[in-house]
């Protein structure tokens, strides 16, 4: 998909050089690619606590099945 985009030109060197990408349009990409990971993670992240477990639950019983 074609995309026309405005971005700082200081940006976009910065991004290639932390990179080690050749061009700006992988550049983009792997910046794109670490923005969404992070964002994943953190999402995972914030679950940490809030989930509740069965202290009684046998995990090793049940492979018994």
């Amino acid at each position: 998909m074609a995309t026309n985009l405005s971005i700082d030109p200081d940006l976009i060197e910065r991004a290639l050089e932390v990179s080690g990408e050749k061009t700006k349009k992988a550049a983009v990409t792997k910046a794109l690619q670490e923005f969404i990971a992070r964002r994943r993670q953190k999402r995972l992240r914030d679950l940490f606590g809030t989930l509740e477990w069965d202290e009684t639950y046998d995990y090793k019983k049940e492979r018994e099945r």
